[in-house]
Parts: C-alpha cells; sequence; structure tokens
C-alpha cells in the first residue's frame, strides 16, 4: 500500500453509508401509494400468512400475506395518496394494532400498532406484501403460516405446504400464553341455520357484522330448474355449490392477499334479499372494470361480492361470487359440507405467474395432490365469466 493509499483511507468516512432498496406497493384503484425503503442486508423480508378468524373476517380471504417492516421503517405515502386515503378498523375485543384498507376499491394494505415503539417512538408496522410491485424471492420470502389451529379442520397452508421445495413453518402460540387468544373451541363453532321451511342455510359474514346473509343449498328447484344456475352446482355432489381460487392481478389489488377463493350462488337466494347494485348493510361498491362491480364492507374491509355481466343473464339467472373467507360453516373455513374445489388449477395462474411464480407453482401442485386425495382424482370444471 502506497502513501497515497493511506491519505484516500483517512479522507474515508468513519462509516459506509448502507446499502438500501426501495419497494413500491399500489392498490388497484391507485388510492393507496407508497414506498418503504428497507436496508439491502434485511432482504428478503420474511413473509407470514395468517389464517386466524380475525384475518380471515376482515379480508374474506383464506388467510392474509404480511412483513413485519425492520424496526423504525414505515411506509412513505405518495402524493397524492396519503392516509387520509384509508379507513381504519380497530375492534373492540383486545385489538393490538389498527388495520387499514383503502377507502375506495377496500383493498388492505397494512396493520399499524396501536402502541408505539418504545425504541423508535413510532408504532411497528406490517405490510400487505401482494401489493408491491415485485414479489421475487430475494425481496420477499413466505416462510410461515401463521395460526392454523383456528381454521378448524383444514385451509389453505394444507395446500402449500412448501415453496417450490422449501418448507413452510407452522407456528401455533402455546396455549398457555396468555398474550394470544386461544383457538375456538367447539362451543366457538358456528352453528348450522335453517331457514323456515327447514332447509339449511349457510351463513357469510365479515368481522363487523356490517354484512351479514345467508346461502341455501343448490338443491332448492329454484336452481335445479334453472339451466343457468345449475352450471354453478357441483359436478360431482348435487347438494354443493363449485368452489374456486383466484390468483388475477384485479383481485390481488383489491384483497391485499395473492390469492382469493370464491363460490357462486344466485342473487335472488340470499337472504335478506341483496339488490343488484349489491348494497347490503355497511356494504361498499367498486367498479373495478367495465361490467365488474365488486362489494366490500366500507367498516372492516372485507371483501364481499365479486359480479360480472356475464353472469348476470337475466333477473332471475343472475349469480354472484360470494367471498369464502366470510363462510360460517361449522365444519371449518373450506366449508366442504357446501362447497366443492376445483383443484385441477388454480384460476387466471398466468397472472398469478408474473407476480410470483414460485407461489402459484406451489399453489397449484398443492392443491392437486389435495384433490386426489379428497375427491380420488385432480378435479376440474369450468367456470362461467
Amino acid at each position: 500500500m502506497t502513501s497515497t493509499d493511506l491519505t484516500d483511507l483517512n479522507d474515508l468516512p468513519a462509516e459506509l453509508p448502507q446499502s438500501s432498496k426501495t419497494l413500491t406497493a399500489q392498490c388497484l384503484c391507485k388510492s393507496i401509494h407508497f414506498t418503504v425503503t428497507v436496508p439491502a442486508s434485511s432482504l428478503p423480508l420474511p413473509v407470514h400468512l395468517c389464517h386466524c378468524p380475525t384475518c380471515r373476517y376482515t379480508h374474506g380471504t383464506l388467510c392474509i400475506f404480511h412483513a413485519s417492516l425492520p424496526l423504525g421503517i414505515q411506509p412513505e405515502f405518495v402524493s397524492p395518496s396519503s392516509l387520509a386515503s384509508a379507513t381504519g378498523y380497530i375492534h373492540s375485543h383486545g385489538a393490538l394494532s389498527e388495520r387499514l384498507f383503502c377507502s375506495t376499491c377496500g383493498c388492505h394494505f397494512g396493520d399499524r400498532d396501536l402502541a408505539p415503539n418504545k425504541d423508535t417512538g413510532n408504532p411497528d408496522w406490517r405490510v400487505a406484501t401482494s401489493i408491491f410491485d415485485t414479489h421475487a424471492e430475494d425481496t420477499f420470502q413466505i416462510r410461515s403460516h401463521c395460526f392454523t389451529n383456528s381454521a378448524l379442520a383444514g385451509g389453505l397452508y394444507e395446500w402449500l405446504p412448501d415453496m417450490d421445495g422449501r418448507p413452510i413453518h407452522i407456528w401455533n402460540p402455546d396455549p398457555e400464553d396468555k398474550r394470544w387468544p386461544p383457538p375456538p373451541s367447539e362451543k366457538d363453532r358456528p352453528r348450522q341455520e335453517f331457514d323456515a321451511r327447514g332447509g339449511e342455510r349457510l351463513r357469510a359474514e365479515c368481522h363487523c357484522g356490517g354484512v351479514s346473509f345467508t346461502i341455501p343449498r343448490p338443491t332448492v328447484p329454484e336452481v335445479t330448474g334453472d339451466a343457468f344456475i345449475s352450471q354453478f352446482v357441483s359436478p360431482i355432489e348435487e347438494d354443493k355449490w363449485m368452489a374456486t381460487l383466484d390468483a388475477c392481478r384485479d383481485c390481488r389489488l383489491v384483497d391485499g392477499t395473492h390469492v382469493v377463493a370464491w363460490t357462486f350462488v344466485p342473487l335472488a337466494l340470499l337472504e335478506p334479499p341483496v339488490k343488484p347494485d349489491l348494497r347490503i348493510g355497511t356494504a361498499k361498491v367498486f367498479a373495478s372494470s367495465d361490467g365488474v362491480l365488486r362489494s366490500f364492507c366500507g367498516v372492516c374491509g372485507a371483501t364481499v361480492f365479486y359480479d360480472c355481466k356475464e353472469r348476470r343473464p337475466s333477473v332471475e339467472s343472475h349469480v354472484i361470487d360470494v367471498a369464502v373467507g366470510l363462510l360460517r360453516a361449522p365444519e371449518g373455513i373450506l366449508a366442504e359440507r357446501w362447497l366443492t374445489w376445483r383443484t385441477g388449477r388454480v384460476g387466471w395462474y398466468e397472472s398469478g405467474e408474473k407476480f410470483d411464480p414460485v407461489f402459484v407453482r406451489s399453489l397449484a401442485k398443492g392443491i392437486d395432490e389435495w384433490g386426489k386425495q379428497k375427491y380420488g382424482k385432480s378435479l376440474d370444471f369450468d367456470i362461467i365469466g
């Protein structure tokens, strides 16, 4: 080393600046738009999929996809977006954080703690990683399923045990750890409901209860006698509806999750009645594209309905999508006494592959294997629209 080299060393700062990466997130309507700048050494950010009832009923999905931001880092909103564009939801059952979703399209984009961190003076954040512009394995990495014991008889964690062979850890709190709510007991399970004629009804309800209705079995004459509606009945179990997973971009950006689960039922058979504008209780409506309406709870943010023109050939035969994450089936969140799952494919696979190929590939493999065990074959069927 020369004397010149030594002189140069003296001119260096005491600490070299740490390299960082800026990540960008945006909901479908673009009212929520923010960045987070994190140290490169913190990447990839670990992503956890939470299956607890609060997360399911506030999102209308089978689970949520969140990552904790490193200590002291918060979202930086890109003007004109700001927290004024969001609605916050704090439930009354011992909530530790505020859940935030877009007031226009309903997209959940993160939670922030109610109490500030004692070291930084600011609340810690967990962000919905599904709305970032990239979900590459070197940026976000799905590593854990949590609160699976709350899911009751299975859930998406069964379909996603690994990411291309990398195992996903399952975490549940110690039952003696009072910091966490206990898993639902038998008395906490939803009860089977019936209509005035004694027919079974399945409750769908968001977390705050502002949107609540029931659906019937597809064995009623209004279904069996309608050529259009009957196409949405299970091809192998006549007393069940079809259900499917959807990985499309638009659903991802209005739910804040990688994938949403839908079932398909006639609008005219919901109780209480729901009009074609989809406004029931505290629901808000967003037109996401030509001929498409989406409905979500304006209080807790849960996705409720999806409606497209292909599924409304007439007033009597109008079929809508209902978010499976809202269903209160006594047997568990997959509502297997009511639904037959399409396991031979994930809907809008190509769209999901563009965003997170490892995830959608692993999910498609996992649900197909589950279906072969459950139904004895890879079960596939087409869905109108």
